[in-house]
Order: C-alpha cells, then sequence, then structure tokens
C-alpha cells in the first residue's frame, strides 16, 4: 500500500519497500533497559505519581469529514493529507497529541512557543518561554509532564543568554528553572530529554562546540544524565559521556531501549545506551547531517537533514545485536530537510526544517508530517 502522501512516490515507495524489508528482519525479545520506577516525590507546581498514572494529553477537535473532502484555501494550507502542521518557525522538539498521529505538539526553536495544531489548523500556542534563539540554541526540546491533564506542566531544554538550562513551564507561562549552568556555545547546543519515569527526566546535551568538555567529567556539555524535575537542585547522574552535536535521542516504546544519534568527532552516529556507557551501532563518516531518530515496529529511523534522506536500521536484539546496513530513501521530494521525530504506535511524526538548510526545495515550509507505516491499520484499511 502506499504512503498517505499526495506528492510523487518514488521516495514514498523506497521508504514504505525499506521499513517493511527491515520489519521482517527485525525479532521481539529484546531486554527492557527502561528504568525503574520510583515512589513520586512532589514538585513545586504539583505532584507526579508513578508511571501507570500518565495519560494522554488533549487534543484539538479532530478533522471532520467535511474538512477531509473539501480543505480550506490559505497560504498556510497543504492539501497533503499528511501534513498536520505548516507555516512554521525553524522547528526542534515534535511530540504526537493523540493516539493516531493526527494531532501535534511542536516547538518552534528561535521563537520559544510550543503549538498544538491539527490538520487545516487550527494552531494554538500553548506555552511561550523566553529563549536566545542564536546559532542553534534556542527552544531545543521539550516534553510534556506524565500527568498532563492534571498539572499542564511543560518540562523544556532551553538556551539563554548565559547558558543551556531545563526548565518547567507552568500554566500561565511560569517558568521554573530545574538545572541551570549547562555549558552553552556558538554551535552545538541542539539535545534532547525524555521521561524515563515520573522521577526521572532524562537529558542529553550537545557538546557546545568543545569536543574536550564532552570528555571531561565536571562539564555537564556532551553528556546524557539523568534528574528528579521534582526536586529543588536536582544532582545530574551522568549515565555517559563524550557526545557530540545534533545530539538526539530515541527511545523504544516497545522494548525500552535508549539509543542516541549525534554528530561526534569522526562522523555522524547512532549509538545505544548500555548500562557500562554507549554502543555505537552505526558511523557516517561523511556526515550526511543528523537531525533526529525514531523507533517504531522494531526499526530506527535517522533523519539526514544535509544529505535529504533517512536511514533505516533493524532495532538490535539478544539474538541480532548489530544493525545490518542501513536502508536509504531521499526525502528530498517529499519533506526536503527532515529534522526531529517521535513514534506514536507504529508510525512516525517528522518536523521538516526547510528554511535553515541551505539547499533545502525553495517553495517549502516548515512542516509536521505524519508517516504511516506499512503494517499500521490505516495502510492495511487503504
Amino acid at each position: 500500500m502506499p504512503l498517505p502522501f499526495s506528492r510523487p512516490a518514488s521516495g514514498r515507495a523506497l521508504l514504505a519497500a525499506a521499513v517493511g524489508a527491515l520489519t521482517v528482519l527485525s525479532a521481539a525479545g529484546c531486554a527492557d533497559f527502561s528504568d525503574q520506577d520510583r515512589a513520586a516525590r512532589a514538585g513545586t507546581f504539583s505532584s507526579v505519581p508513578d508511571r501507570g498514572g500518565m495519560q494522554q494529553p488533549p487534543a484539538p477537535p479532530p478533522t471532520s469529514e467535511e474538512d477531509e473532502q473539501t480543505p480550506p484555501t490559505g497560504p498556510c494550507v497543504d492539501p497533503n493529507p499528511a501534513v498536520i502542521a505548516t507555516c512554521l518557525a525553524t522547528t526542534s522538539g515534535v511530540r504526537p497529541a493523540d493516539p493516531e498521529g493526527k494531532t501535534t505538539y511542536v516547538a518552534e526553536r528561535t521563537t520559544g512557543k510550543i503549538i498544538i495544531s491539527k490538520r487545516y489548523g487550527p494552531q494554538r500556542v500553548v506555552a511561550t518561554v523566553p529563549v536566545d534563539g542564536g546559532g542553534d540554541g534556542g527552544l531545543i526540546d521539550f516534553e510534556l509532564s506524565p500527568t498532563y491533564l492534571q498539572d499542564q506542566l511543560i518540562y523544556a531544554l532551553i538556551s539563554t543568554g548565559s547558558d543551556n538550562r531545563v526548565v518547567r513551564i507552568a500554566p500561565g507561562d511560569s517558568i521554573k528553572p530545574i538545572l541551570t549552568g549547562i555549558p552553552k556555545g556558538a554551535t552545538g547546543n541542539m539535545g534532547s530529554i525524555s521521561f524515563a519515569s515520573p522521577t526521572e527526566l532524562r537529558v542529553a546535551t550537545g557538546n557546545a562546540g568543545d569536543p574536550a568538555a564532552a570528555a571531561n567529567p565536571g562539564s555537564l556539555a556532551g553528556k546524557l544524565f539523568t534528574i528528579d524535575p521534582n526536586l529543588d537542585g536536582p544532582r545530574p547522574k551522568v549515565v555517559a559521556s563524550g557526545l557530540g552535536s545534533n545530539v538526539a535521542l530515541c527511545p523504544d516504546p516497545t522494548s525500552g531501549r535508549l539509543y542516541v544519534a549525534d554528530s561526534g568527532p569522526e562522523g555522524d552516529r547512532l549509538q545505544q545506551v548500555e548500562p557500562a556507557g554507549l554502543r555505537k551501532l552505526w558511523s557516517w563518516a561523511d556526515r550526511p547531517g543528523i537531525t533526529g531518530c525514531g523507533v517504531a515496529e522494531g526499526i530506527i529511523t535517522v533523519s539526514m537533514a544535509r544529505a535529504f534522506r533517512f536511514d533505516s536500521l533493524a532495532a538490535p536484539t539478544n539474538a541480532s545485536p548489530s544493525v545490518g546496513q542501513p536502508r536509504t530513501v531521499d526525502s528530498k521530494e517529499d519533506f526536503g530537510a527532515v529534522g526531529r521525530m517521535t513514534s506514536f504506535g507504529p508510525s512516525l511524526q517528522i518536523a521538516t526544517i526547510n528554511k535553515s538548510v541551505p539547499g533545502a526545495p525553495a517553495k517549502s515550509t516548515n512542516d509536521i508530517v505524519s508517516l504511516f507505516s506499512p503494517e499500521s491499520p490505516a495502510e492495511n484499511n487503504d
């Protein structure tokens, strides 16, 4: 079945074939690397219960059947049925806002806005945080509270004029610093955050343009660490060191394993987080420009903005710890320059960064696209 895009099908067909073939190669039974739940402690704004209490954030009203048949007109309406947000400023983090991926939360890196959107709109700003968007800094990434329906809290990794930091955003844009003093540079600020449990927020930081700092145990640059975001002045627990720039975390929602993509000293790379540190799964010496990664149905997909492509690899298992040769799909025709991504069920949401990548299609905007894998119910019902 073709993927649900209205543009020419060459890249889509290859991507469907790549993901489908790798799905056959991937196996179940991966070891669980997820962190154990701990008793939650009260935060400044609200208490956070255990992981089992995590609920789905509210989404805009679903698109009506009439909207599906007759899209509105205007400069910020894309007739492509997969596009659920468009005309955005430079994007960073993206999170699905409903289980079907028809709505999305997306961060604008340079404006500090977090926006919720559905296909054909409307778009609504749910939070704004002041940021320094110079270089590759700004609103670097965000996560919704595990109990967002109750407390409306958002956690974010941001750049200020003096540092990178983790903050908590309460209703009314009330901002509380959680962890400050993460090194900031002219480049190398892009990092990622992800909840392991309600009391463990994983933070991956760029090297701030200084590879030596990533190896320095006294610096939080180029590190993967965890903090309890409910505490005042939480103490980081370093899990791994030596990260480079454009760092993206990609947790596997099925196996619990955690992967990290970045651009290191010897090239772009994909690594697996293990108790002993990082294990390199694949590297790209030609530096195609890693910008994001996501895991769905046992497939790790890595976005390469500079090379305008996706690379898909079979997630390692106990029986097959290697990832094999990546399958490559051109993204320029269908998407342009691809950035951060996230999984929802067997599918991915992808943010494009066409306005900030040289050579991107001239007419492209920054969009959020829902990409359904060939194994998804939506595809099987077509």
